[in-house]
């Protein structure tokens, strides 16, 4: 079977030269690499030519109109049995390939996601925010394992679909914004067969810093409402967690400045969260300081998610503007 690999590409050259380095180390050969310019400014023209003896690789430039589109703008130019979507900001380990080809074999999906994992390489920072999406103490442990509730939603960083699928169902319909769950539930909807392989894992750069990581989790507390425009009953209990979370950090604040007798079971509830966390990375990533940085990561996630989820709950729910 051959696999064609979309890469959408947005002024990230040195991510891409680390990506396409992890790709050529594939055990399984059979694939193309798509590699899509989405009107950068900073292009990679010279860096992916460097891998053209290397890689059956093309390099494609075109307008900017967001992750989504750039991706059917690939799908449309894929020669492959089967698409798979990766993030820039990911390094491929080398039998990846080689299991996905393996699992499809004997369960075949019409559609996958894999799961995310920091690499050693990574900075503490990068464990820490890798750590804090994938936690089961925070939202982001329900995203890429076998107990996710209800449905499975691939996530783009890290997903495949078959030729039919695209034939059928067609690509992306929002750019961006929760728009890979948004393809996944029209995937769902059309009868299709989607799963998760286990095994199928990619590292995950995400962001380096917490700045950056609280600017891109208050976006995706956002794309959840944009999602529930299009699909209501996708918003679950669980989604309200973060904004939960959130207000219950002002309300022990205030429990604590006023002398609220309540402010003991707020403080302990709140202490207990930091020890599980800590103790949970410490003993995932083997490294008190990663263990630490993850108390901040997993703050920053949540309260930037609850954050983004309440503005635009409030504006888009309540006050119901567009």
């Amino acid at each position: 079977m051959l696999f064609s690999i979309i890469i959408p590409l947005y002024n990230r050259p040195q991510e891409i030269k680390e990506l396409l380095e992890s790709l050529t180390f594939q055990t399984y050969k059979d694939f193309e690499v798509l590699v899509l310019e989405d009107g950068s400014v900073n292009d990679a023209a010279d860096i992916v030519k460097t891998f053209e003896d290397k890689l059956n690789v093309r390099y494609f430039v075109k307008k900017n109109e967001g992750q989504g589109f750039t991706r059917n703008y690939g799908f449309e130019r894929a020669k492959g049995d089967y698409f798979i979507v990766f993030d820039s900001d990911c390094l491929i380990p080398a039998d990846y390939l080689q299991i996905v080809n393996d699992y499809l074999k004997t369960n075949w999906l019409d559609a996958y996601g894999g799961p995310d994992d920091a690499h050693p390489s990574f900075t503490p920072v990068q464990k820490a925010i890798s750590y804090s999406m994938t936690s089961p103490f925070t939202t982001g442990g329900i995203r890429g394992n076998k107990k996710a509730i209800g449905q499975f939603h691939p996530r783009s960083f890290n997903m495949g679909v078959s030729r039919k699928v695209w034939e059928t169902v067609g690509g992306f319909i929002i750019t961006r914004s929760g728009e890979d769950i948004e393809y996944s539930i029209r995937i769902h909807s059309a009868g299709f067969k989607i799963g998760l392989i286990p095994d199928a894992k990619v590292y995950h750069k995400r962001r380096t810093d917490f700045m950056q990581f609280y600017k891109q989790l208050h976006f995706f507390g956002r794309a959840r409402i944009n999602l529930y425009k299009f699909f209501p009953s996708e918003l679950k209990a669980v989604h309200f967690f973060p904004a939960i979370f959130t207000l219950g950090i002002f309300f022990t604040l205030i429990s604590n400045i006023l002398g609220w007798p309540i402010k003991e079971l707020c403080n302990f509830a709140y202490a207990l969260f930091v020890l599980l966390i800590f103790f949970h990375s410490w003993w995932r990533n083997k490294s008190v300081k990663v263990a630490f940085l993850s108390i901040i990561a997993a703050f920053t996630q949540l309260i930037a998610y609850g954050f983004g989820f309440m503005q635009d709950f409030w504006k888009r729910v309540v006050l119901k503007r567009s």
